[in-house]
């Protein structure tokens, strides 16, 4: 029986010569999955046209996986409690889609009896590491194939071979730049922009081209650290994000240039777009702010870079992740509230916040006569706070020479 392989399908040149390539090269049957976790198509029939791709280049089954709602509610929302930025600014946006797109491959790949999986990663990227930790975590007994790694092969060469194959894509030999592009947001890179002192043209932006000039404030509603409303109007966490990042995009706040550290060892300047994911984020620890108690707070700011950068290097599937997925969602119980943002071109900030489960007490935090606080409690509290300093500085503490000691 002929060994089945099932290969993560983007529909694009360097996947669809994948399907062949596996075919003549290692023998094996190609099942094609392509998971929509967000990136713009152009709808059902373009989902459609990349079915007909794969099973043009060979595929003996192409299956499409609309994921764009778990994408949202088991991806998304865990990094925006964690308020999730790899370096304090990537906001995570391939790293996301990848353990999404592995739950299928592994899934399909029971499903279609297949032995081994495949990606058309390169070996100087992040996302290799992302789909075969990922599938060895989730499938263990899984082989993995990674065919741009290995077959040498130009742009050039593939197209001429999707030529040859006679494979129905449509590409030129003068690609401007490497785009992924989900629910979350959109990475760009290659072209131009590897050279890191060439600003991005503006030609490399879509979701953030701003169209909107009049300000205007948007409510965001939280429940539990997740997002349920936008202007008090009830939204599932897909339907929020779809319309932040349209509505905060117009704005044309949301972009990020950077000089990112790959896990492989590698600089690389990334430039991203993600209005949606960087204007929930604000809002969203704004809120903890308001809701969060002191050292709970604390302790979880500090577990956030780690958070993000187990996701950012593929361990989505793994037991530190595991266990800081419960903290945070214990951390979430009361960040309940609602978040008023203002938007003006190129602008995005916070100007109000309010909580049923406030932690602000306005009776202790004013300075008006009338406030609630004790004040004659603060001596006290200050003399023993500072007590062991006082001890030490008595005993041990650099003593201050006066003025004309040797």
């Amino acid at each position: 029986m002929t060994k089945r392989v099932v290969l993560a399908y983007s529909g694009g040149l360097d996947t669809s010569v994948a399907v062949r390539w596996l075919m003549e090269h290692e023998g094996v049957e190609v099942v094609a999955v392509a998971v929509d976790v967000g990136q713009s198509t152009g709808g059902d029939d373009d989902w459609e046209a990349i079915r007909n791709r794969a099973l043009a280049a060979g595929a003996v089954e192409a299956v499409v996986v609309d994921a764009r709602r778990e994408m949202a509610e088991d991806f998304c929302v865990p990094a925006l409690q964690a308020n999730a930025r790899y370096e304090g600014k990537y906001p995570l946006v391939s790293s996301l889609s990848r353990p999404v797109i592995v739950r299928h491959l592994v899934a399909e790949a029971r499903r279609h009896g297949a032995s081994a999986v495949a990606h058309g990663c390169t070996g100087k990227g992040n996302d290799q590491v992302r789909f075969e930790v990922g599938t060895r975590a989730l499938a263990p007994d899984l082989e993995v194939f990674a065919p741009a790694r290995v077959w040498g092969l130009t742009r050039e060469d593939c197209i001429d071979l999707a030529a040859r194959w006679e494979i129905p894509i449509t590409v030129t030999k003068d690609k401007l730049y490497s785009i992924d592009e989900n629910l979350w947001g959109r990475a760009i890179e290659a072209g131009v922009i590897e050279d890191p002192w060439n600003r991005p043209p503006e030609d490399v932006y879509t979701m953030t081209r701003p169209t909107a000039a009049e300000p205007v404030e948007v409510v965001v509603g939280f429940e539990s650290g997740a997002p349920v409303s936008v202007d008090g109007v009830a939204m599932s966490p897909l339907e929020v994000i779809q319309h932040m990042n349209a509505v905060v995009g117009s704005y044309g706040f949301g972009r990020l240039d950077m000089v990112e550290n790959r896990r492989v060892g590698i600089k690389s300047r990334e430039t991203y777009e993600a209005p949606g994911a960087l204007a929930l984020v604000m809002a969203h620890s704004d809120l903890e702010d308001l809701t969060l108690e002191r050292d709970l707070h604390h302790e979880k700011a500090r577990l956030e870079p780690r958070w993000a950068e187990l996701v950012y290097d593929g361990l989505w599937f793994s037991p530190l992740k595991q266990a800081l997925d419960a903290f945070i969602a214990e951390s979430q119980r009361h960040v309940t509230g609602e978040v008023r943002l203002r938007l003006e071109p190129g602008r995005c900030w916070v100007v109000g916040r309010r909580s049923p489960v406030s932690l602000y007490d306005y009776g202790l935090a004013t300075y008006d006569a009338t406030d609630t606080f004790r004040h004659e409690d603060a001596a006290g509290f200050v003399r023993l706070w500072g007590l062991g300093v006082a001890t030490w500085a008595s005993r041990q503490g650099a003593k201050i020479p006066a003025e004309g000691d040797a």
